[in-house]
């Protein structure tokens, strides 16, 4: 196995990179990165702070659309801001 040789400019330049990956990071908080399209049972029911019973109930009268794969139930991000929008009317 060769050896390498890191230069005190590597370092600088490593830590500059891993500092605006952070930054990035962070800024994605904020709300400018887009969040994920698919979310899992346990994010929607977080993310709406309801009950497992009060979700079954959005799948099966059909307020909240959802797929089932593989048996774990996906559903899509803009829906649910759609049930959210709604209930703050």
């Amino acid at each position: 196995m060769a050896a390498e040789i890191i230069t005190k400019e590597d370092l600088i330049e490593f830590r500059i990179k891993l500092l605006s990956d952070i930054e990035a990071l962070l800024s994605g908080r904020s709300g400018q990165q887009e969040p994920r399209k698919l979310l899992k049972s346990y994010q929607v029911k977080n993310l709406l702070k309801i009950s497992p019973g009060t979700l079954q109930n959005l799948r099966e009268n059909g307020t909240l659309p959802f797929t089932k794969i593989g048996g774990i139930i996906y559903y899509k991000y803009e829906d649910i801001m759609k049930i959210f929008d709604g209930k703050g009317k």
